[in-house]
């Protein structure tokens, strides 16, 4: 489900009022939560971001690799995975890869921010996934790394 990505850790920029689409990496062991969040986002979490394309990650080791050798616009990490929960891939990711795309981490509930936080996440989602609040998590970041200079 991945498509060809050209500019490393760069979110595709367009003009004023135009669309800007997001290519994103989803980690999760847990194949229903990588559903439900690919289904809580959907293609177009607001009116002026369209999701390009999901490279779905079970493990750790792939989602590593999958960072090295591609570019994406955002991150989502699931928390509760195990062995490895992307709280902790979140925080690695944000020391090791230069220009770290940003992260959104789906944690196990809402008073867990403080772990968000820890992690260098840029938004945090608790267990159980609320659709609006997913789709909302994306279009705002989406929205803040559509303002940043290129």
């Amino acid at each position: 489900m991945s498509a060809s990505h050209d500019t490393p850790g760069e979110l595709t920029h367009a003009t004023e009022g135009a669309t800007r689409r997001l290519r994103i990496l989803l980690y999760s062991d847990d194949r229903s939560t990588r559903d439900a969040v690919r289904v809580a986002v959907g293609r177009r979490p607001a009116r002026d971001v369209e999701v390009e394309s999901w490279l779905e990650c079970a493990t750790p080791a792939a989602a590593e690799e999958a960072m090295r050798t591609s570019s994406f616009d955002l991150l989502i990490l699931d928390g509760e995975s195990a062995p490895y929960g992307g709280l902790g891939m979140c925080r690695q990711f944000k020391h090791e890869f230069y220009e770290c795309p940003p992260i959104i981490v789906l944690t196990g509930r809402p008073q867990d921010d403080w772990l968000a936080a820890w992690s260098y996440a840029d938004g945090a989602v608790p267990h159980p996934l609320d659709p609006v609040t997913m789709a909302r998590a994306v279009a705002e970041i989406a929205a803040r790394e559509a303002v940043k200079p290129a």
